[in-house]
C-alpha cells in the first residue's frame, strides 16, 4: 500500500504566495492549509483552489496552534507522514519528493544548505542555535553518540506518523517559532529516527521579533535541564491521540 503524505502550511495573511505554494504542493502531496485568522484575501483565494482542505481559525494561534491543529487532521484523515512547509515560498515544494524518499525515518529535517537574501543577524542567530541545541539535545539523553544535526530551527520537515502522533499525545508549552525546537527535542529523545536533507531556503520576510528569540532560549533551557515532558516516558505506538 502506498504511504500518504499530507503537507500542512501555516497561513496568516499570505495572499502574495499562498495559491503558487499550494498549487506546486499539490503535484507531490495532499494539501493542509491553516489559515491562522488572516485579514487579507487569503480566505478568499483557498476558497477558489480545488482540492485543498482548509482549517480555518478565528482567532491567530501562532505557528504552534495552526500546526498542531493540521497534524491532527492527519491523524484523523489516516494519513502516514506529516510535513510542515512555509506558505511563504522560502521553502521550495519541489524538494517534497526527497522527502517521501525517506519514509525510513521518523523525522525529516530541510536543512538549509544553501541560504538566498538571508540577513546576517538570521544566519549568526541559525549558526549559534545549533550550537546550543545539539548540546542541550545530547544532555541527559542517552543518545550522545548521534551525529550532530546541522539545522535545529528548519520548519521544512516531514514528520511520521509515530512522531506526529508522540507530538499530539504530549502536552506542548511552545506557542510560536519555538514549537520546531520543543518537537525536535520529544522526537529526538523518544530515540526516534532523524535524517535530513539539503534543501535551499528563499528569505522572503520575517516574523521573527526579539521577544520569540526569548521564547527559543526558554524552552532551550528546558531542553538543557532536561525537562520532563521533553522526555517521553512510554514509546508512542501511533494509535493513540
Amino acid at each position: 500500500m502506498a504511504h500518504r503524505y499530507l503537507v500542512v502550511i501555516p497561513a496568516y495573511n499570505e495572499q502574495e504566495t499562498i495559491e503558487q505554494v499550494v498549487r506546486l504542493s499539490q503535484k507531490y502531496a495532499d494539501v493542509c492549509v491553516v489559515n491562522d485568522a488572516s485579514t487579507d484575501d487569503t480566505p478568499r483565494i483557498l476558497a477558489n483552489i480545488a482540492g485543498v482542505h482548509c482549517i480555518h481559525h478565528q482567532k491567530n494561534t501562532h505557528i504552534a496552534g495552526a500546526i498542531v491543529d493540521g497534524m491532527r487532521y492527519a491523524f484523523e484523515a489516516g494519513y502516514d507522514f506529516c510535513i510542515t512547509m512555509d506558505a511563504g515560498m522560502s521553502h521550495d515544494p519541489n524538494v517534497l519528493e526527497a522527502f517521501k524518499g525517506k519514509t525510513d525515518a521518523d523525522l525529516v529535517i530541510g536543512y538549509r544548505e544553501k541560504r538566498v537574501k538571508v540577513p546576517l543577524y538570521r544566519r549568526a542567530l541559525s549558526f549559534g542555535a545549533r550550537l546550543v541545541f545539539n548540546h542541550a539535545l545530547r544532555r541527559k539523553s542517552g543518545y550522545a553518540k548521534r551525529p550532530l544535526l546541522k539545522d535545529v530551527t528548519s520548519g521544512y520537515r516531514m514528520y511520521s506518523r509515530r512522531a506526529f502522533t508522540l507530538l499530539l499525545n504530549s502536552q506542548l508549552k511552545s506557542r510560536s517559532f519555538d514549537f520546531h525546537l520543543e518537537a525536535l527535542a520529544l522526537v529526538y529523545r523518544s530515540g526516534m529516527s532523524i535524517v535530513e536533507v539539503p534543501i535551499t531556503y528563499v528569505f522572503a520576510n520575517s516574523s521573527l521579533r526579539w521577544k520569540v528569540v526569548g521564547e527559543a532560549m526558554q524552552t532551550w533551557w528546558r531542553i538543557y535541564l532536561g525537562d520532563h515532558s521533553l522526555a517521553p516516558a512510554t514509546p508512542q505506538d501511533g494509535t493513540t491521540v
